[in-house]
């Protein structure tokens, strides 16, 4: 039965029926509907709005409901929500005290807190993965401390640096993205329920107590408000979002590195695949879902912002279409993440290519011109001799490393013996020693931060 027919003449139509159901999706929240229900039963008699006797009942059959929903003796099915479907269990079990169990309490303020309770988890489980991943990216940074490779700006080659640079950069995203997703759980863990309809209720209730036996932070402050805002699952989308965005650059350069033509790093074969008609092929296809699934994402925070733009106070049906969104976003985000942390750890470095690389297309030019500032050539003027000596290098198909001290001498009479060793990649980016700089020293410094930070959420 529904839970509102009362007032209608008619049934609903088939496909009126179909098109408004929600059970084939919120389903999902049955653990967090059956906790959320046997808290305010609690309360309800706590309060003696019910007796104590039919709160025991009602307690009871709702922990046997769950336990057979567990495991896999009912099945849930048959109900226009798992709200409805949970309700009508109970009253199938417990007779009419089971219908005392929606007092002082409407479906609105119900779903908001089930949905509470569940992305309380979804971000919780959310941290623990980003945890891992930001683990798994200071191995590669550990290992890196002794590695050179270029950097990149506009995808050519800029300036050298410690390879374990690399690794830090996307770990500092990753603790940014860990802050925001720990800041968007705090402002989640209100509790709605008590909120009834929309306008509170009448009846003597203890919502504090409810929000305790919950694990809420506290009720919220305004029935309006907590039946009809979805703010937290934007949040968590717009998190979701940011995540995506630094896995899926984070892939972008994992398939460029692991090219042919760079070779900095090897995927291994357990995150490949290969090709039905060419044989040499291997594909770095965990990293293209990844970048792929981004878009995904990016798609259901659109759609949310644009489905709570213009909806009037309170509640409104279009809000059933907010679960989805987060449902898949979660299971995304979650997989991505923890795929990405997986394969990482399997990742493997090639030092002699990416040192090589480090050392080519005038990588060190930067350190020319700063050696001729140091000498107190004004920088302009440095930054202009150091490209006519790559320009002439290019003509003459010289390099920096190449060239002798005679002939920078003859560029700038500045020059002394040791700018043959200061051009050398690895001394250019050791030199690096500003904070959060590139060299060794000071990527070594960065990696012991992160881990620092990162133990504020693992303990």
């Amino acid at each position: 039965m529904k839970l509102w027919e009362g007032r209608f003449e008619n049934p609903t139509a088939a496909n009126a029926d179909g098109f408004n159901d929600s059970l084939p999706f919120d389903k999902k929240l049955w653990k967090e509907d059956i906790a959320a229900s046997v808290a305010h039963a609690t309360m309800l008699g706590k309060q003696k709005i019910i007796s104590q006797t039919e709160t025991e009942k009602i307690t009871d059959g709702l922990r046997a409901v769950y336990t057979d929903i567990e495991s896999g003796k009912l099945e849930i099915a048959g109900a226009e929500d798992i709200h409805s479907f949970v309700e009508n269990e109970l009253v199938k079990r417990i007779g009419d005290a089971g219908k005392k169990l929606h007092t002082a309490r409407s479906r609105n303020d119900q779903v908001a807190t089930d949905f509470r309770l569940y992305a309380r988890k979804a971000f919780e489980k959310t941290a623990h993965s980003l945890a891992r991943l930001v683990t798994s990216l200071c191995g590669l940074a550990e290992k890196g401390l002794d590695f050179i490779m270029p950097g990149y700006t506009h995808l050519r080659k800029a300036q050298p640096m410690c390879a374990g640079h690399f690794w830090n950069a996307y770990s500092e995203m990753f603790l940014r993205d860990l802050d925001r997703i720990h800041g968007s759980a705090e402002r989640a863990n209100v509790m709605p329920l008590g909120s009834g309809a929309l306008a509170g209720t009448s009846y003597p209730i203890d919502r504090s107590m409810t929000a305790r036996l919950l694990g809420f932070e506290k009720p919220c402050e305004n029935s309006l408000d907590g039946v009809s805002d979805r703010d937290f699952v934007c949040e968590y989308l717009f998190d979701g979002s940011l995540i995506m965005t630094h896995l899926s650059r984070l892939c972008e350069d994992m398939i460029l590195y692991s090219t042919e033509e760079f070779g900095f790093i090897e995927i291994p074969d357990e995150y490949s695949t290969g090709s039905s008609i060419m044989p040499q092929k291997k594909n770095p296809d965990v990293c293209e879902l990844t970048r792929g699934k981004t878009g995904r994402v990016y798609g259901h925070l659109t759609a949310m912002l644009t489905l709570l733009k213009a909806l009037p106070l309170a509640y409104d049906k279009d809000l059933q279409e907010d679960k989805e969104a987060f449902f898949d976003a979660e299971t995304q985000v979650l997989n991505c993440v923890n795929i990405m942390a997986e394969m990482l750890e399997h990742v493997a470095f090639k030092p002699e290519r990416a040192a090589v690389a480090a050392e080519s297309e005038f990588c060190c030019a930067t350190d020319v011109a700063d050696y001729l500032a140091k000498k107190g050539v004004p920088f302009r003027d440095a930054h202009a001799v150091t490209g006519k000596i790559v320009r002439d290098c290019i003509a003459k198909g010289a390099t920096l490393q190449s060239m002798t001290y005679e002939e920078y001498k003859s560029y700038d009479a500045h020059f002394d013996k040791d700018i043959v060793q200061t051009v050398k990649a690895k001394n250019c980016a050791d030199a690096r020693t500003s904070f959060g700089g590139a060299s060794a020293a000071s990527v070594k410094n960065n990696l012991q931060s992160i881990k620092q930070r990162l133990e504020k959420y693992t303990g």
